[in-house]
């Protein structure tokens, strides 16, 4: 079996060639469609099943069964989760550099289910685990040792390493099953990504209840095993629908093209500007209209005596094109956005880990049967469902007829609104907890684990709105070429936010000389460390609200093409005489 890369050679000039599994042109008859979109969907629903089955219990384990920390606890599952999304980034960039989504998908896939297995181990073995707590009321406990968490932490970062191939390639690879040149085939997409967040969040439901549930009253060992057999499966029916899919040839990275720009800008830094913006390379060709922001990256399109013979033109690690530099100036733009958005997937991180561990020191009966912590994030998903369901059918209608414009809300004031929630959320934890360790400390009592649901409500309305804002800003802000990496760049933000979960834990553990967080909950101040979060998420909000009127969207920035020479060069010329200004 041959499969994209042995067609290279038969369509080179046609980079956005359908292919079937051989490399030759693909019959849209027999490939591609829901068929084959399907069959790749059954991989998503079952890294889903994994991960989350995963992270939301985790920290029960470790805190319970290995006799961590908390504070060790909730930073193993936050660099879990943080290292699986910037895997993202590696997953995208090997399938568009090399070995295309569907080889992606599939290598990624069969590194998921080896981990899940070898986490099934660690957690089955009896050596694996220390001893239990002699006395649990006086902290007695034993804490894993190294030797005993190396299969753990090896298990958790194959896990990351699959899914990051998985999450940033299996979208792609489903849309690819469609194409968008047929009226048809591009209705059909539309609703392939409604049924990818469908497959999402059935995952995630099934995850946080069924198999929670299992973890922690059958056994670990089966509902880690259970999520290794979904993955096991779903990689035999995406090897099954070989022949079904359509592919497409790697096309080379972004990440190559920002980087090229940015070293050849840095190479060419001595050279003068050229008289003329009309000079750089392939100006009058470009796709992107020239600006004159960032104009340090303009001289990697300067055309020097190396880069002037027309053998040369061409060879992009000589000269850059005017498209090329563009291009990397609008992915620039998306930085400052970018960087505040962060910070609220630090506080979704908060859902995963301290929200669990509250949860197993409050009354968690429905009746006679004990509802497992882990579940209680069930009350997340069903908000995330809620909302966006909301959004598309009242939110954004309403909204149209206000403001008489088809998007509706745009994507930045999705992401305002889901900052602003995270900081309510955050508040009402700090209160919840308060109130949480005040009856515990003074009654001797537990609170119903059901006062956790507000802030499970608040955070999971806010991603509603942030992650569909945050998406759809990426992707529409993206420049055209780069939009396989906008995915990337949107799973980074989670990624970034795990991490400084994970630091924000550590600086103030290390501050409060470990009073904040401690393992029993009720000698430890964790409210505290909530209402840091609100107070570090309002400063963030107002950062965002600077970077997001300040920002101009795509259409606003190149609503001139490279036709209106003279609106550039007078941009230019105002530049050249501005610097000329400043050096004397």
């Amino acid at each position: 079996m041959v499969l994209v890369d042995s067609g290279a050679g038969k369509d080179a000039a046609n980079d956005e060639a359908i292919l079937d599994f051989r490399g030759n042109p693909a019959d849209k008859s027999r490939t591609g469609g829901w068929l084959a979109a399907g069959l790749i969907l059954g991989t998503e629903l079952s890294e889903r099943i994994c991960v989350m089955g995963i992270s939301m219990n985790l920290v029960t384990y470790l805190v319970g069964v290995l006799h961590l920390s908390s504070s060790k606890s909730a930073n193993t599952v936050t660099n879990f989760m943080g290292t699986l999304n910037l895997l993202g980034l590696l997953g995208g960039f090997v399938a568009d550099a090399r070995l295309g989504r569907y080889l992606t998908v599939a290598i990624s896939a069969s590194i998921t289910g080896l981990g899940v297995m070898l986490l099934t181990l660690a957690t089955s073995i009896h050596s694996m685990r220390p001893p239990p707590c002699r006395d649990s009321s006086k902290q007695q406990c034993i804490e894993a040792n190294g030797h005993q968490l190396a299969l753990l932490y090896a298990a958790l970062y194959m896990i990351a390493l699959g899914g990051g191939g998985i999450k940033s390639n299996v979208s792609g690879f489903g849309s690819d099953q469609f194409d968008i040149r047929d009226p048809k085939e591009e209705k059909s997409m539309i609703y392939f990504f409604n049924r990818f967040y469908f497959c999402i969040s059935t995952g995630s439901l099934f995850a946080v209840t069924i198999l929670v549930y299992i973890q922690d009253n059958v056994g670990r060992g089966w509902g880690y095993g259970i999520s290794g057999g979904t993955m096991i499966i779903a990689v035999a029916i995406l090897l099954c629908g070989t022949r079904l899919y359509r592919y497409k040839k790697p096309r080379g990275s972004p990440l190559t093209v920002i980087w090229r720009v940015v070293f050849l800008a840095w190479k060419k830094r001595n050279l003068p500007y050229p008289s003329d913006p009309s000079h750089l390379n392939e100006y009058h060709r470009a796709k992107v209209s020239h600006t004159h922001k960032f104009r340090c990256l303009d001289k990697a399109a300067i055309l020097d005596a190396h880069g002037a013979a027309d053998e040369n033109r061409s060879n992009h690690w000589i000269v850059s094109t005017v498209t090329e530099v563009e291009e990397v100036k609008m992915a620039i733009r998306l930085v400052p956005i970018w960087s505040t958005c962060i910070l609220f997937w630090t506080v979704y991180s908060q859902m995963n880990t301290f929200t669990i561990e509250q949860a197993t020191f409050m009354d968690r009966h429905m009746g006679s049967f004990v509802v497992p912590a882990g579940s209680f994030s069930v009350f997340l998903f069903l908000t995330i469902l809620l909302f966006t369901s909301l959004n598309e059918r009242v939110f954004v209608p309403l909204a149209r007829k206000i403001t008489h414009s088809a998007q509706g809300i745009s994507s930045l004031q999705r992401v305002g609104m889901g900052l602003i929630l995270s900081v309510i959320g955050m508040v009402a934890a700090a209160m919840v907890e308060k109130r949480r360790r005040d009856v515990a400390v003074e009654r001797k009592t537990q609170i119903s684990a059901f006062w956790l649901i507000p802030q499970f409500f608040l955070v999971g309305a806010g991603e509603a709105f942030a992650y569909v804002g945050q998406l759809e800003f990426f992707i529409r802000e993206a420049p055209e070429r780069m939009k396989s990496m906008s995915t990337g760049f949107f799973l980074s933000t989670l990624s970034m936010g795990y991490f400084v979960s994970s630091l924000l834990v550590s600086l103030v553990d290390k501050v409060t000389d470990g009073s904040w967080l401690r393992s029993n909950l009720n000698r430890a101040k964790l409210n505290y460390f909530y209402l840091t979060l609100a107070v570090l998420s309002l400063l963030n909000f107002f950062a965002f609200l600077t970077f997001a009127t300040r920002h101009q969207y795509k259409v606003q920035q190149y609503q001139y093409g490279p036709s209106d020479g003279e609106k550039q060069l007078k941009d230019w010329n105002n530049d050249k005489v501005e610097d000329t200004e400043n050096n004397h």
